[in-house]
Formats: C-alpha cells, sequence, structure tokens
C-alpha cells in the first residue's frame, strides 16, 4: 500500500516537471523569435537613416538664413496695414429711417418741381444740385454745431456728411432712388481717315436709258473708235446716245461702237496712260468681248505704283448691243 502512494507521488513529480519544461522551452523560443525582429527592424531603420556630411550641414543652414533675410517683411506690414485700414473703412453708415424719409421725400420734392418734359440729364442734374447742397448744409452742421437752425440731429450730421460723400450710390440705393440712363444715339462713322466710300452718285443731265447699260464707278477697255480729249458730251446719256449713234451709222467693215466711258467729275477722271482727262469726256469704244479696266476701287498694288490715283474709280462706263 505504501508503494503504490510512492508510485503515485513520483509520476505526480514528474509530470510536473515537464510541463514545466515544456513551458519553459516554449517561453525561450518566443524570446528567441521577439529578439530576432527587433533586430531585422532595427537594422532597416538604422539603413533608412541619411548621414550628412557637416559641409552639407553648413550649406542648409546658409540656405534658410538667406531665405529668411530676403523675406518681404517691409511689403507684409504693408499689406497688413492696408488691411487694417480698409476693414475700418468698410463701416457702413446707418442712416436712421426717419431721416432717410426726410431725403426721399426732399428729393421728389425737387423733381416735382421740374418741368414736366424734363429729361433724364436734367433730373440727373437736379439730384445732383440737392445733393451738393445738402452736403454743404450737413458740414455746417458737423462743424458749428448750434449755428445754424435745421431739422436735422447733430449726432446724424457726420453721417449724414458721409452718406451724400462716399456712400451715396449705396444711400441711393437704399432709399430706392433709381433714374435710368439717358441713351444718346450717336452716328458712328468707321470709315478709315482719307477714305472715299461709294456713293449712289447723282450724275447730271437727263436720266440715262436703260439700254446704255450704266455702270457707275467703272472703266471698261476697248480700241477707241472716238477719242474723247476731243469729244465733249453734256451728260453720261448724250455720251452713250453718241456711241448708240455711232453705231447706226458706221460703214461696213468699220468698227461700230459698243462701249461708252464718261468721266462726270468736273475735277476730272484718273487714268493710267500720259493725258490728262477733264470733265465731260466721252469716249467711244469697240471690243468684241468687252472687259472691264477697273471697277469701284482702285487696288491697294495699283495705288501704290500710281501715287495720284484715287480710292474711287471716277468714270461711268455702258455696254451697248451694237
Amino acid at each position: 500500500m505504501a508503494q503504490g502512494r510512492l508510485r503515485c507521488g513520483c509520476s505526480h513529480r514528474k509530470t510536473t516537471l515537464l510541463v514545466c519544461s515544456i513551458n519553459i522551452v516554449i517561453a525561450l523560443y518566443v524570446l528567441r523569435f521577439l529578439y530576432s525582429s527587433l533586430y531585422i527592424y532595427t537594422g532597416n531603420v538604422s539603413r533608412n537613416i541619411v548621414n550628412y556630411t557637416p559641409d552639407q550641414i553648413r550649406k542648409m543652414e546658409e540656405s534658410i538664413r538667406i531665405r529668411r533675410a530676403f523675406e518681404p517683411l517691409k511689403l507684409v506690414k504693408l499689406v497688413k496695414e492696408l488691411e487694417e485700414e480698409l476693414s475700418r473703412g468698410e463701416v457702413v453708415v446707418e442712416l436712421s429711417r426717419p431721416l432717410k424719409q426726410k431725403i426721399t421725400d426732399e428729393i421728389l420734392e425737387r423733381l416735382r418741381s421740374l418741368d414736366a418734359g424734363a429729361n433724364v440729364t436734367e433730373q440727373r442734374e437736379a439730384v445732383e444740385r440737392w445733393r451738393r447742397e445738402k452736403l454743404e448744409v450737413a458740414k455746417q452742421l458737423t462743424f458749428e454745431r448750434g449755428t445754424l437752425n435745421s431739422t436735422i440731429p447733430h449726432e446724424e450730421g457726420g453721417m449724414l456728411v458721409r452718406a451724400l460723400e462716399s456712400d451715396w450710390a449705396l444711400l441711393s440705393e437704399e432709399i430706392g432712388l433709381w433714374m435710368a440712363a439717358e441713351v444718346i444715339n450717336k452716328e458712328h462713322d468707321d470709315k478709315p481717315e482719307g477714305e472715299e466710300e461709294l456713293e449712289d452718285q447723282i450724275l447730271p443731265g437727263r436720266p440715262i436709258p436703260p439700254e446704255c447699260h450704266a455702270e457707275l464707278h467703272a472703266d471698261y477697255s476697248g480700241a477707241a473708235v472716238r477719242w474723247g480729249l476731243t469729244h465733249h458730251k453734256e451728260s453720261a446719256a448724250d455720251c452713250c446716245q453718241a456711241c448708240l449713234d455711232h453705231a447706226k451709222l458706221a460703214k461696213p467693215g468699220e468698227k461700230r461702237c459698243n462701249i461708252w466711258v464718261y468721266c462726270p467729275s468736273e475735277t476730272g477722271c484718273h487714268s493710267p496712260d500720259i493725258y490728262e482727262h477733264k470733265h465731260q469726256e466721252c469716249w467711244l469704244k469697240y471690243a468684241e468681248k468687252p472687259k472691264l479696266n477697273f471697277k469701284d476701287k482702285y487696288t491697294e498694288s495699283y495705288r501704290n505704283s500710281h501715287p495720284t490715283a484715287p480710292l474711287v474709280v471716277p468714270w461711268v462706263s455702258g455696254v451697248v448691243s451694237s
């Protein structure tokens, strides 16, 4: 019986020692794992650290010093002072309701005193005169207390001066004073300086018949059958009639007039030839296929090579059936 108890006690101690040994082994294994992880982490951190040389550190300190030296301290100070001044100037002047009503009544009374047909400009001038007069009264009330018999309280005199001067637009909006801007229709001349306009020219003399096919500001080329230097007509219609008559009276084999060119300008007409073409010249020409020399305006390149040429072609021409 005693031996059985002894064996049982020995077995219990062995089991306890075995369990403790296993726990110690596990604890040592865990400690070893934690230590190895810490070693790896510290190794990585040490590898990521940048080591600067003394020369690099000196250059960085010098850069910081230069940057601080060039900071616009005066400009920053001025900006802050300006912001403070603007913030002080943004104080809104608030007049009392009775004073606003009084201002409105006085402006309406001034507008009613105008003529019934007063335009917007006259109304604006009347309101501006009232504003200047009221501003003068308010200034005197502010600086000469007790010397004026005014219905405006002295305490509100300074605010009224401010409202009528710098805050007049805001005050006008608050009291509902709105006046439409006067629209002035002014003809705008966008024609370049020195440039002549192509207008419907009124030719002197009798009307030109439809069969003349007259073209203003046109100069046709062709062989001259009658020189205009010595052939003058009173009107373009007469010049066209001369061309029609020439075509009827031409002999067989002769060139029949089918183009007429007339100079209606009293100052003469320009041409690139050597002659001076005068008023009422009538040129009679022939061309199998009539072709324009110039139409409406002379080109810029042409005027550059012919400085005396005008901008607009002065001739009147027409092509008729021969």
